[in-house]
C-alpha cells in the first residue's frame, strides 16, 4: 500500500516510545509498523525526538465571539498549536452565552475557517434547555453552579435536576464548574487569599456533594478540581477530573496579585501541596488549562476589579513535558491526561497513534528545554505568570497528516475542523 505520508521515528505506541513507522491516508492513520511500504512523502523524524500524539485541551475560553478584545479563535488556536495542542473544546460563556442551538449556530458561523487546531464548541446547561436538539452538535455540554465569567449560573436543584437529566439522557459528558454559588460570599477582596475566603474549599466540595447525590455513576467530569477532598468525592462518585496547573503550582502565599486571581480561587500551600502529590500519584483523569484571558489593563486593575482567568493553553503541556523529562512525571501518565483520556471523555478521534485515529502528532526534542519568553506567546491577551518556567515546545505539529509547525515555527494554514461537524 502507497501512503500519502509516512512518519518515521521514536513513537508513543502501546505505551512506550519505541521506533515505529505511522502510514497516513486521507488525515488518519492508516497503518502503525515496524516496516511500511511506499509513501508519497515521508518524515523522518531521528531517534532523538518523540513523536507524541497531538495534545487535546478540554477546557478554554477563547472568547469569541463578543470579547475579542481578550482573545479570539484564531489567536487562541495559533497558542494552542504552539504547544502541540492539536485540539481544544471551547466553553460557551461567550457572548452571547451558547444556550440553544441559534446562538450555537451564530458561534460555528463566527468562528468558522478561524482556527489553526480542530476544536469542539460546547452548550451549556440551563433551565429548559433542549438538550436532545442540541447534542449532535457538541462535544460536551457546560454547567455552571458557581458564578463565574457570563451569566448562565444554575444552582437551584429544582431547575438544576431536570436540566442535567435532560443533558445527560443523550449520552454526552457534561463539564461542571463545581463551586456552590450559595456557599460564595461577595465581600470585598485586596488579595488571592481574600478571594479564597470568598470561595472556600467547602463550596467545591458541596457541589460535587450534590451532583454525587443524584447522578453517581454518570458521564460527568468536574472541572479544575482543586482539593485532594473534592478530587475524592469526584472519584468516589465515579466523574472523571481535570485539574489547572495554575492550581498546583500556584497558592495565596506566594501569588497575591491580580495576575493569579481566578475562579475556583488559587488555594492555601497545604491544600496546593497535597493537590500536587495526588496529580503525582496519578489520581486525576486530565488536564485542562481553563484558558481565561483577559487583557493586561484589565488584570493591571486593583484587585477586586479585575477579573478572574489565567491563561495557559500555550504553556501547560509544555510545562509538562519539562515535569517529565525532570522525572517528575512519566511520559505515559502526560500522555494519558494530556490526550487519550479528553479525547475518549468527550468522544473525539484523537489522542492516540494507532490506526483509524486522526493523523494529529506533536514531536518533543527532551534534550531543548527553554525558559518561557511571554514576548513569544500568541495569546492576544499580552500576559502569563508562566514567564520563566522551564518548558519544552514541540518542533513539529501535524494535524490530520498536514504539517503545521517545523522548527517551533507556524508553517501551516487554518484548517481547523469543528468535530461535530
Amino acid at each position: 500500500m502507497s501512503y500519502d505520508l509516512v512518519v518515521r521515528g521514536k513513537a508513543f505506541v502501546g505505551g512506550e516510545l519505541s521506533y515505529q513507522e505511522i502510514g497516513i491516508e486521507d488525515g488518519r492513520i492508516a497503518a502503525v509498523s515496524k516496516s511500511l511500504g511506499r509513501a508519497d512523502k515521508v518524515l523522518d523524524i531521528g531517534s532523538s525526538r518523540a513523536i507524541l500524539p497531538g495534545f487535546m485541551d478540554p477546557h478554554v475560553h477563547f472568547r469569541d465571539p463578543g470579547m475579542t478584545s481578550k482573545e479570539d479563535f484564531s489567536t487562541g488556536t495559533l497558542s494552542a498549536v504552539h504547544a502541540g495542542v492539536t485540539c481544544v473544546l471551547d466553553m460557551p460563556n461567550t457572548k452571547p452565552p451558547v444556550t440553544d442551538v441559534r446562538t450555537l449556530n451564530e458561534k460555528k458561523a463566527a468562528v468558522r475557517g478561524r482556527a489553526h487546531v480542530d476544536y469542539g464548541l460546547f452548550a451549556a446547561v440551563t433551565a429548559g434547555c433542549n438538550a436532545a436538539l442540541l447534542a449532535p452538535m457538541v462535544p460536551g455540554f457546560k454547567l455552571f453552579m458557581g458564578s463565574t465569567t457570563g451569566n448562565i449560573l444554575l444552582n437551584d436543584d429544582a431547575e438544576m435536576i431536570p436540566a442535567v437529566k435532560g443533558v445527560l439522557a443523550t449520552g454526552k459528558r457534561m463539564s461542571v464548574h463545581a463551586e456552590d454559588d450559595s456557599m460564595i460570599s461577595k465581600g470585598g477582596a485586596e488579595c488571592t487569599r481574600d478571594h479564597l475566603r470568598n470561595r472556600p474549599a467547602a463550596a467545591e466540595h458541596n457541589a460535587i456533594r450534590r451532583l454525587a447525590g443524584s447522578f453517581r455513576g454518570s458521564r460527568i467530569n468536574i472541572c479544575h478540581v482543586t482539593t485532594p477532598e473534592g478530587l475524592d468525592l469526584a472519584r468516589a462518585a465515579g466523574f472523571t477530573t481535570e485539574v489547572t496547573l495554575h492550581h498546583v503550582l500556584f497558592d495565596v502565599d506566594r501569588h497575591t496579585g491580580a495576575e493569579y486571581k481566578v475562579n475556583p480561587p488559587i488555594r492555601d500551600p497545604a491544600t496546593r501541596e497535597a493537590l500536587y502529590r495526588r496529580l503525582l500519584a496519578g489520581d486525576v483523569s486530565m488536564f485542562g488549562t481553563d484558558h481565561a484571558p483577559h487583557t493586561v489593563e484589565e488584570k493591571g486593575q486593583e484587585f477586586e476589579a479585575a477579573p478572574g482567568g489565567i491563561p495557559g493553553v500555550e504553556t501547560t503541556m509544555p510545562i509538562v513535558m519539562e515535569m517529565v523529562r525532570g522525572g517528575i512525571l512519566p511520559l505515559s501518565m502526560a500522555v494519558s491526561m494530556g490526550a487519550e483520556v479528553p479525547a475518549s471523555s468527550f468522544s473525539v478521534r484523537k489522542g492516540r497513534i494507532a490506526e483509524g485515529y486522526d493523523a494529529d502528532l506533536s514531536v518533543f526534542d527532551f534534550r531543548a528545554p527553554e525558559p518561557i519568553d511571554v514576548r513569544r506567546l500568541h495569546s492576544r491577551c499580552g500576559h502569563s505568570p508562566y514567564g520563566g518556567f522551564k518548558a519544552i515546545f514541540p518542533d513539529t505539529v501535524i494535524i490530520r497528516g498536514e504539517l503545521q509547525v517545523d522548527g517551533k515555527e507556524f508553517c501551516g494554514e487554518r484548517l481547523g475542523k469543528d468535530v461535530c461537524g
